[in-house]
């Protein structure tokens, strides 16, 4: 039932133009009782109307222009032909001397010679007359010995005329000259007339040909106008303005609004969008946009990688000490869209969950060796030797305690002293001796401990992974200060790196190791250590060990808040490398 005073609900639209389902995105359906011929919402049907009207609008435009001054181009022709034939006509030899000496008569010389040049030149009249204005000849007989139609002053008094002008033939194209005698002297004048039907014909005969030259340049404009637009329908895939603006709006939302960075570029290597968060990955300002990608990023990794010189999926990159991941995928016209994953915190999480897997191992280890260690104990009192029982305990105890106590009196830093204690005791099951050189001496006055723990962690935990297994295997570790400035040094017994890999180790994703077991990526410690130093305008530099392995050299310039002198000269244990777990090695 529909309310009174309503219109019925009308038939759904029928307009070829119109998307499926006319209540989505793009426009809404036409009210009832409205036509469903209307203005069309495709992109293709409206540009392809428009080139029409216009390329219609121009041919009509041009050829109106071009009709408008040919009348007047044509009357012109006409009265300067009529000019030049009456101008000839009037330089006739004994022309003056027949007007002077003959009455105006149909059969007199004036009026044969006047029809032999209208004939000859198809003219539609030569009227030659005397000064008194009186016709000596004219196409009709019967007219001669009267006087002209029309004023012949001007001609008379010696000037030559030009005009359109209605006589007693109708309206003509005329040409008036004054005739003079031999001595200059004005003795007539000589008109001649070009019928304005004749110039109205050359109109009418010159429109066809205009015009199919008209219909033909719109047929090839509206060719081009509907290949232009078939190749636009193509682009825009078919789509509407509304659907198009809705798009654009739905993608800087989106791209804003996502956790990942994304970077588009184009086809010649410039960065064409960056959105919010790619410039918090990248380091980059508002004015990225336009300019060349290693303008804005630098040489390095992560600008081989976003343009491309670096392929593979989920490559690594290190950007202001931040670990991203990096996909490209090239676009259709040379660019590419490069998306970028944060995976800082996801690797620091897996470095932890390594680490936590090793020491797990290596309290596993402890306690299986607590066990032998309680049986040990138990066995001698229950043998009464309570003596030796007690060194036992002692000694046991006292191993550990000297080892953290050792590395506290070099090391002042809590933070950075904790870690190595505890990386003795993970090197101490894996049965790597970690040494504290003599020289190191570190005081409690660092001014980023968290970056100096990466920086030693990472070439701590790499020395132990090379060491591991080797004979004698060591960890030798020295830190020092220097002014200012922090040097780190760790070496190791392990194999060694070639001299032609050296700089390699710092590159972002190269490793010789396997992958961890969180599924995480290796090649990663070193560049950060790299990075890390570098920011602080420091270095970070490999060389081959006196011992035959690799040595690591991390200085940091600023890393002390004041100048402090003196380096320790004695070694943690005398110079031996001490077993955490339980006695020397």
């Amino acid at each position: 039932m529909t309310a009174p005073g309503t219109a019925p609900p009308g038939p759904a639209s029928t307009d070829p133009d119109a998307p499926a389902g006319s209540g989505g995105r793009g426009g809404a359906a036409p009210s009832p009782g409205r036509l469903g011929i209307g203005w069309p919402r495709r992109v293709f049907s409206q540009v392809l109307l428009v080139q029409l009207a216009i390329t219609t609008g121009v041919t009509a435009l041009v050829t109106g222009l071009f009709l408008a001054p040919l009348g007047e181009q044509l009357d012109d022709q006409a009265m300067r032909r009529a000019l030049a034939i009456a101008q000839t006509t009037a330089t006739r030899p004994g022309l003056d001397r027949d007007v002077l000496s003959t009455r105006p008569s149909p059969d007199g010389p004036v009026q044969a010679e006047a029809e032999r040049i209208r004939r000859s030149t198809g003219a539609e009249y030569v009227v030659i007359m005397n000064t008194a204005g009186i016709r000596l000849s004219h196409p009709s007989p019967e007219r001669i010995g009267h006087r002209v139609s029309t004023d012949p002053g001007r001609a008379l008094a010696g000037d030559e005329v030009m005009q359109i002008d209605e006589g007693t033939l109708g309206r003509s194209a005329r040409g008036k000259v004054p005739l003079r005698d031999e001595d200059g002297r004005i003795v007539g004048a000589v008109s001649v007339g070009i019928g304005y039907d004749s110039v109205r014909d050359r109109l009418v005969s010159a429109v066809p040909g205009l015009l199919a030259y008209a219909v033909g340049a719109l047929a090839v404009g509206a060719l081009a106008a509907y290949l232009v637009s078939r190749r636009l329908q193509r682009r825009t895939h078919d789509l509407a303005f509304s659907d198009i603006s809705a798009l654009l709006a739905e993608r800087e939302a989106m791209l804003h609004g996502i956790r990942e960075g994304v970077v588009a570029l184009d086809g010649r290597g410039r960065v064409r969008l960056v959105n919010d968060e790619a410039q918090r990955l990248l380091g980059l300002g508002n004015r990225a946009t336009g300019l060349p990608l290693e303008d804005v990023l630098g040489r390095g990794r992560t600008a081989d990688v976003l343009s491309g010189r670096v392929t593979g999926e989920d490559l690594l990159t290190v950007s202001g000490g931040r670990v991203l991941v990096a996909n490209r995928m090239p676009t259709d016209d040379g660019g590419a869209v490069v998306t970028l994953r944060d995976r800082t915190e996801l690797e620091r999480l897996g470095r932890e969950l390594d680490g936590t897997r090793g020491l797990i191992d290596a309290l596993r280890a402890q306690d299986h060796e607590h066990a032998n260690r309680m049986h040990t104990l138990l066995g001698l009192l229950e043998l009464g030797l309570y003596e030796e029982a007690e060194q036992f305990i002692t000694e046991a105890v006292g191993v550990h305690r000297a080892t953290a106590e050792q590395i506290t009196e070099r090391v002042r830093d809590p933070l950075l002293a904790a870690l190595l204690v505890g990386k003795a005791t993970v090197a101490a099951e894996r049965g790597v001796a970690l040494r504290l050189t003599g020289e190191s001496l570190l005081p409690d006055r660092l001014v980023d401990p968290g970056g100096v723990v990466t920086v030693v962690g990472n070439l701590v935990d790499n020395a132990l992974d090379a060491a591991a297994g080797t004979p004698r295997a060591e960890v030798r570790v020295a830190l020092r200060a220097e002014g200012r400035a922090a040097v780190l040094r760790v070496g190791d017994s392990g194999p060694g790196i070639p001299p032609e890999r050296r700089e390699d180790v710092f590159t972002e994703g190269w490793s010789t190791k396997e992958p961890p077991a969180h599924g995480g990526r290796r090649g990663i410690g070193l560049a950060l250590v790299r990075r890390l130093a570098e920011r602080q305008g420091g270095s970070a530099r490999v060389r081959a060990s006196e011992g035959g392995g690799a040595e690591f050299t991390v200085v940091l310039p600023e890393a002390l808040d004041d100048a402090v002198r003196g380096t320790g000269d004695e070694a943690l244990s005398g110079g031996t490398a001490a077993d955490p777990a339980g006695g020397p090695r």
